[in-house]
């Protein structure tokens, strides 16, 4: 079927109204569900006590604070201080019941050493394999946390943990280590439904790695941090429930540097959070293709509110590896401006994913700029990805409410399958969309009741 586009241009449109029961009985159950950590424990131990030192090489450092992560859980959990100054590193592995607090002033600085990264099982880009550890890891634990006004800083760079992209403006030169073998072999592992037993990566063949990465893991904080330079994502918990990051401020330049990622989660507040990314800023997963299905476990009921987004990809952001569908997700009251975000909210899938997406709900974001669309939904993502295909994606039920912008390309930009009715119940009112270059808004392939109500858009001058 030919693909059908629409401009709409300084039109005022009007649609049928949105109702506000989701906000007014919904959103208060979700906020009230997320529980804290129980941090009932009283010890406190300072790392430099334990044997660290700002002196120490990273090995030194990394056997002590594990080990006080370790007695602090064992003796009923409290606080693991990192005073003041920088304390170079490798993996740190946190335990239920344990704050690991890094006070103002104090760097925890990750070394580009992969020997201090060992073996753990996690998920890489939606797929379960095992691979070096990421900087902070947890597994099956209960009540943790990392507060504090300190840094966390991951050591990307050029000359480091980046360079394994194999890109060439990442540092990659030819004769270095790259990953993308690693990777493609990742993916056909999950094509083939290969047992998680022989996904194995090590330091001979590593990913780059997290740098907060928890699994299954109940009721988590991360409050306060500065995080910097991470080697991939930066906060990814895994089939957790009850996160709140809180108070953060997340500046990563890097390749495929989200900002955070809350794959298969149940009850995640996100607030009071600053982003800069060279990625997605917040990015929703559910597991990607044959894995995502095979778990079958939905990401649901996600609150983010007043955050600012700076640079990125997105900056509330669904997908792509969503094949395990995901619900109820509310946004409110957030900041974004920069000519390096590229949308406001943005929803980004394809027929390898499946999955159902719905219950979008964005009200109150003031946006100053942003490079594409104030509104992507795209179907269509990776188009040529090497992956089994025929699972189709719905995506339904998005709602914005006064959602400005005052420069973009588009304002609403959709990609719809040709076959069928796959985006749904769109509903976007009470916006002004001012300095949209293309004149409006675009739409494409196949869609079933899109409404716009209230909406003031103007080219630009």
């Amino acid at each position: 079927m030919k693909k059908s586009v629409w401009l709409l241009v300084g039109l005022w449109m009007v649609g049928v109204a949105v109702s506000a029961q989701p906000w007014e009985k919904v959103y208060p159950k979700v906020v009230k569900s997320i529980k804290a950590p129980k941090m009932t424990g009283r010890r406190v131990l300072n790392i430099a006590d334990c044997g660290a030192r700002t002196d120490a090489s990273a090995e030194v450092n990394q056997r002590a604070i594990n080990e006080a992560i370790r007695r602090c859980h064992e003796e009923g959990g409290g606080k693991v201080v990192v005073p003041a100054g920088v304390w170079q590193t490798g993996a740190l592995t946190l335990k239920s019941r344990v704050n690991l607090v890094v006070e103002r002033d104090a760097t925890l600085q990750f070394v580009f050493e992969p020997r201090l990264y060992p073996q753990v099982l996690t998920h890489w880009e939606g797929l379960e394999c095992y691979n070096i550890s990421p900087l902070i890891y947890a597994r099956d634990e209960v009540d943790i946390a990392i507060t504090g006004e300190g840094t966390i800083d991951g050591g990307g760079t050029n000359e480091t943990w980046w360079t394994w992209t194999g890109v060439e403006r990442f540092g990659w030169q030819e004769g270095m280590y790259s990953q993308r073998q690693s990777r493609q072999q990742l993916q056909r592992w999950s094509e083939e439904q290969a047992d998680v037993e022989q996904r194995r990566f090590d330091q001979t063949n590593p990913m780059r790695p997290q740098t907060v990465n928890f699994m299954h893991c109940r009721r988590v904080l991360i409050e306060g941090v500065t995080l910097l330079r991470s080697p991939f994502w930066v906060l990814h918990p895994v089939m957790c429930e009850d996160v709140t990051v809180r108070g953060v401020t997340i500046v990563n330049a890097g390749p495929n540097g989200d900002g955070c990622d809350p794959e298969s989660c149940n009850r995640v507040l996100i607030e009071n959070c600053r982003f800069r990314t060279g990625d997605d800023c917040i990015a929703i997963k559910s597991g990607r293709n044959a894995d995502g299905r095979r778990w079958g476990v939905p990401c649901r009921n996600v609150v983010v509110r007043n955050c600012r987004m700076e640079d990125g990809h997105g900056g509330i952001v669904v997908g792509s590896e969503i094949s395990g569908g995901f619900r109820n997700l509310f946004v409110e009251d957030c900041q974004m401006d920069s000519p390096n975000l590229d949308r406001v909210v943005r929803i980004k899938t394809n027929t390898c994913r499946g999955g159902v997406v719905e219950n979008i709900y964005v009200r109150n974001v003031e946006v100053g700029e942003c490079r594409e669309a104030v509104l992507k939904i795209n179907l269509n993502y990776e188009p040529r990805e090497q992956a089994q295909r025929g699972f189709i994606p719905t995506v339904r039920n998005v709602q914005l409410d006064n959602v400005n912008c005052h420069r973009s390309k588009y304002g609403a930009y959709i990609v719809g399958l040709e076959e069928s009715e796959q985006v749904q119940d769109i509903a976007v009112r009470n916006c002004r969309w001012s300095g949209v270059t293309s004149g409006g808004n675009r739409i494409e392939g196949k869609t079933r009741n899109v409404v716009f109500e209230g909406v003031r858009i103007e080219g630009s001058e």
